[in-house]
């Protein structure tokens, strides 16, 4: 595949994916009443981790934006993938069965994982690197 190519495709993963996480996070961000009763009310997790998470989302998605931070964006990366992870094994072991809605997040995992595996290809070709 040619730099270029790979380096579109990276950008182009990478910006949906964090607009998914920043976009997931915004209804704990402003404490809407709908964010509390399903993260609170149907999960359990106590309200005071309604705000750490969604403010830990918007940390990693601006940092995988960022070009460069080679250490810090695998953390970023870790973290947000965990996230997503929590919150549909959260919703399958709260509910006890997948439901059609647990299904639909799986598919946010596929511009994250194609966004982190553009950007290890991009490190392994040199591409737009910075120090």
């Amino acid at each position: 595949m040619q730099p270029k190519t790979v380096n579109i495709l990276y950008w182009v993963f990478t910006i949906l994916f964090a607009a998914l996480m920043i976009f997931s996070s915004y209804g704990a961000l402003v404490s809407d009443e709908g964010s509390r009763k399903l993260i609170h009310d149907q999960l359990g997790y106590p309200v005071y981790f309604i705000p750490f998470t969604a403010y830990a989302k918007v940390i990693g998605s601006i940092i995988i934006l960022i070009p460069g931070l080679r250490t810090i964006k695998e953390w970023a990366y870790a973290g947000l993938f965990f996230d997503l992870i929590a919150a549909v094994y959260s919703g399958i072991a709260v509910s006890g069965k997948v439901d059609p809605m647990m299904s639909f997040m799986l598919v946010w995992f596929i511009p994250g994982i194609l966004s982190y595996i553009f950007w290890k290809k991009k490190i392994n070709a040199g591409i737009g690197l910075q120090q």
